[in-house]
């Protein structure tokens, strides 16, 4: 509300008041006012005590309270003008009536600079701090200055006693604040100004003057407390201010009467007339302290219910709009929620994918690992994650991360369910499939000899240090051909050197031809030199292999000129052993490298074979051209 006693709401409901609304409300202070003086003369004239409550002031706080304060003079004046006119009306001199405007006027300008510290604060009765301020200065402190002002003031003209003067200036004041400045900024706080409203809540209205019209009116059967429940009911089920504005008509239906000197008030018998005028004010004062009691239990009913709304909202804004499917369910796997996101996911809608449950859509493969990590929640697991894959709608499969998370009853601390929240890393196992064939493609780079593509000198290290040890664990026999070409830089220099790589090759896919076992090795040792692993092999295996390798090289008689025997040959020398404690690969190698360098020694074109002790004689098989 921006400083009106009517809001935007009923300026959109009353066109009229679109144009002229601050004129309006102006009018309507000026009313107001000026009914209350009149209505406050009316106790006096029926010799009820009127000066027990005056009305004006508390109507007139209760515009300032809810208007800014830069239009704080123009209320100011309209009131000072509404005082003047209803004094007029109830034939008041003018020099009293001007002492008395001006003291209103200043008591109700104090009340509102105190009780309204902020220019945008606007009245929370429902605040237990704001109430205090506004029963400390608006209904105690103001009326009590202004009440030793008007007292100073008038020793001079009346006989009166100085207490009964300011007990009378301060509490008529003070209880017309209390009473009259709560049921008005409720009145005008509330929706209850568009037609529609009207139209809905007049017959609470009318059932609500009806019966303090009947409860008023007689004191035989005491229908007045009857009033309360239908107030509660109309703040309950409707609004303050509609609660505010019946409690108003109860107000001067139960004046009216009471002024007569009718009503259940005055079947107590009270001797003093004031006594039933001050048993009205109770009662009213009572239903606005039951009325502004509920409207704070309500304050803080809707305050929950908006925090919990900012709750969903927010959950929703998350889960709507995550990536990622958030499941909730129980550890049968019965599913309470899932997020939109399944359909973007895997192609199942919310409702479809409630309605599967368990290790439904998990791959067969990979159901025992998820079913393990269900297993460690039920047990006590607070979390656990699970790379699976997931059936889609379409069939198709696709891999996910499940960072699953246990719920806990928040009474009890028990396990109660669990929060899966599920993510698509099909991307990321493409990535890393790629890197790993990368890295292999990178690694079988290094490890192959780029001329014959066969393994290069470094895999052979590696594999025949693994070799010998498997073999000494096994007991098993591990066989080492060395091949070397037979003048080869002769053959370079005839040929060239192109002619000699192509040379290299043919010899590499001679002994690829005749060395198909999976766990045998062919590597290129170095320049002209070829080495051939073979675990678990005799020396008798070791040696057929070796011959089977140099009758399949002559059978490509690739010519060489240079060579005494017209064709490209090669020498080989072979060894075999078991490898035992205090023995090295190495000297397997020193051995089939001594028996390739006597192939060489004793005319080349031959295989040779290199023996594991000192007294061992070499036996050579030489193959000459045929």
């Amino acid at each position: 509300m921006q400083g009106s006693a009517t809001s935007r709401a009923g300026l959109h409901q009353f066109p009229w008041l679109r144009k002229h609304g601050f004129a309006a409300r102006l009018a309507g202070c000026f009313l107001m006012v000026m009914l209350a003086v009149v209505f406050v003369d009316v106790f006096e004239r029926n010799g009820m005590g009127g000066d027990l409550i005056w009305v004006a002031n508390g109507a007139i706080l209760a515009y300032l309270l809810l208007a800014p304060r830069w239009l704080w003079p123009a209320y100011l004046l309209t009131s000072f003008l509404a005082l003047v006119f209803g004094s007029m009306l109830i034939h008041e001199t003018w020099q009293i009536s001007l002492q008395y405007n001006l003291l209103d006027l200043g008591e109700v300008l104090l009340a509102a600079l105190l009780v309204r510290r902020r220019t945008t604060q606007l009245p929370r009765f429902t605040e237990f701090a704001y109430l205090l301020r506004f029963i400390g200065f608006a209904v105690l402190a103001a009326p009590m200055a202004t009440g030793l002002t008007y007292t100073w003031l008038s020793r001079s003209w009346t006989n009166v006693s100085p207490l009964y003067s300011f007990l009378r200036w301060a509490g008529a004041d003070g209880l017309g604040i209390a009473v009259i400045t709560p049921i008005c900024v409720a009145i005008f706080q509330s929706a209850l100004r568009g037609r529609k409203q009207v139209r809905q809540h007049w017959l609470y209205l009318a059932l609500t003057a009806a019966l303090a019209i009947v409860a008023f009116s007689q004191n035989k059967v005491p229908l007045v407390f009857l009033i309360y429940p239908l107030l509660v009911y109309l703040s309950l089920s409707v609004d303050l201010g509609s609660a505010a504005l019946a409690l108003l008509e109860v107000t001067a239906v139960g004046s009216w009467f009471t002024i007569r000197g009718e009503g259940p008030f005055h079947a107590l018998g009270f001797v003093n007339p004031i006594g039933p005028n001050v048993l009205l004010q109770l009662f009213i004062i009572a239903g606005i302290f039951i009325l502004f009691s509920i409207s704070v239990v309500l304050e803080r009913q809707k305050a929950t219910e908006r925090k919990l709304q900012e709750i969903v909202s927010l959950h929703r804004l998350v889960t709507e709009n995550s990536r990622d499917v958030i499941i909730v369910a129980d550890f049968d796997g019965n599913r309470s929620y899932v997020s939109s996101a399944s359909k973007s996911m895997g192609g199942w809608n919310s409702e479809e994918a409630m309605e599967l449950s368990g290790l439904q859509l998990v791959h067969p493969e990979d159901r025992n690992k998820a079913g393990a990590a269900m297993r460690d929640l039920r047990s006590g697991r607070d979390d656990a994650l699970v790379e699976c894959r997931v059936r889609k709608a379409n069939g198709e499969y696709l891999w996910v991360e499940a960072a699953l998370r246990l719920i806990r009853d928040p009474s009890t601390g028990l396990p109660s369910g669990i929060l899966n929240t599920v993510r698509d890393i099909s991307e990321r196992k493409r990535s890393e499939q790629q890197l790993r064939e990368a890295y292999h493609a990178v690694e079988t780079l290094a490890l192959t000899d780029g001329l014959t593509g066969l393994a290069n000198r470094r895999r052979f290290d590696q594999y025949m240090a693994s070799e010998w040890r498997r073999s000494m664990r096994n007991c098993q026999p591990l066989s080492l051909l060395m091949l070397d070409v037979d003048l080869f830089k002769l053959y370079n220099d005839t040929y060239g050197h192109q002619r000699g790589d192509n040379c290299l090759k043919q010899i590499a896919e001679a002994c690829m031809d005749i060395v198909s076992r999976p766990g045998d090795l062919v590597a290129r040792f170095g320049g002209e030199e070829f080495v051939v692993v073979l675990p678990n092999t005799e020396i008798e295996g070791a040696l057929q292999v070796a011959n089977e390798i140099c009758e399949s090289l002559r059978s490509r008689r690739l010519p060489h000129t240079g060579s005494p025997f017209g064709i490209i040959t090669i020498s080989i020398g072979y060894a075999a052993l078991i490898p035992t404690a205090g023995r090295y690969a190495s000297d397997l190698i020193a051995m089939a490298d001594h028996a390739l360098y006597t192939a060489k020694h004793n005319g080349r074109n031959q295989v040779c074979l290199g023996c594991a002790t000192e007294r061992h004689r070499e036996h050579t098989s030489t193959s000459t051209l045929s």
